[in-house]
């Protein structure tokens, strides 16, 4: 099943970028919970700070509920990885290729944070003024650069999945 993954160079960087995103992801929660109070705030940039809040939901917060049942949450999230594990054996393209491997790196580093902490870590905030983006990790960065390539891709491209 996992022979024609490992089967060249291509494939191999993409296996090496999966693992360093995944590395990235958790090495930068490690130091945020171990570093930060929770709702602690270091500003950055005039419009970035790091914030170390949790989210019990999707991405940017979406369903942010700790009542919800995280099961059912996590179950989802399980699944979405097994759909994109399965299109990424069977692809030959190599840009969607690279767009699932961002998508299942990212949503990896969310899912063991679910699992290992309950929560899902999040510390980038992005703000101008009092308007703040909700905050993210690295995993959601590279759930949503994934995403984009993968529509423009798509859209513009015309490459069909």
């Amino acid at each position: 099943m996992f022979g024609n993954l490992f089967s060249n160079k291509s494939n191999n960087n993409l296996i090496i970028l999966f693992v360093l995103i995944l590395i990235l992801d958790q090495i930068t929660k490690f130091l945020v919970i171990n570093n930060l109070d929770l709702y602690e705030s270091i500003a950055l940039l005039p419009i970035l700070k790091l914030t170390f809040v949790v989210n019990y939901g999707f991405a940017f917060g979406f369903l942010n509920n700790p009542s919800l049942n995280q099961i059912f949450v996590s179950m989802i999230i399980l699944i979405i990885i097994f759909y994109f594990l399965y299109l990424l054996i069977k692809t030959q393209d190599s840009i969607f290729k690279f767009t699932l491997v961002l998508i299942l790196a990212g949503a990896l580093g969310n899912f063991l944070d679910r699992i290992f902490r309950g929560f899902v870590i999040d510390f980038i905030d992005v703000y101008i003024g009092k308007y703040h983006w909700p905050a993210f990790n690295v995993a959601d960065s590279c759930i949503t650069v994934g995403f984009v390539i993968l529509m423009v891709n798509i859209l513009f491209l015309n490459k069909k999945l």
